[in-house]
């Protein structure tokens, strides 16, 4: 059974730092991309950041690049976002998701469109 996992999410003040986590089971991290997408309420959902488990790339929405790191711990099948600097426009739920065949980056896909499997999500508030 597939089954994608967030947590790390919380209630933070602007300017501080959340590492959000997405454990995997039921499949392995090198043979996805897995990426992170966030939707904030009366929003479209949108693509924060990805990684290509099996040649390491990765991509960054241009509203985190330079903010947010992903990375994955394969020995765990697990993938984290760090988030710093967070602004309250970075509220959202987060949703972690795996694509087998998902190319990261890929403008007709920045919603999540081609990804298999999707978890519950976890939700970011970020106060001013």
């Amino acid at each position: 059974e597939v089954q994608l996992v967030e947590s790390g999410g919380g209630l933070v003040q602007a300017g501080g730092s959340l590492r959000l986590s997405c454990a995997a089971s039921g499949f392995t991290f090198d043979d996805y991309a897995i990426g992170w997408f966030r939707q904030a309420p009366g929003k479209e959902r949108e693509g924060v950041s990805c990684i290509m488990s099996s040649n390491g790339r990765t991509w960054y929405d241009d509203s985190a690049s330079g903010r947010f790191t992903i990375s994955s711990d394969n020995a765990k099948n697990t993938m984290y976002l760090q988030m710093n600097s967070l602004k309250p426009e970075d509220t959202a739920v987060y949703y972690c998701a795996a694509g087998e065949y998902y190319y990261c980056g890929d403008p007709g896909l920045r919603s999540g469109a081609g990804m298999d499997y999707w978890g519950k999500g976890t939700l970011v508030t970020v106060s001013s």
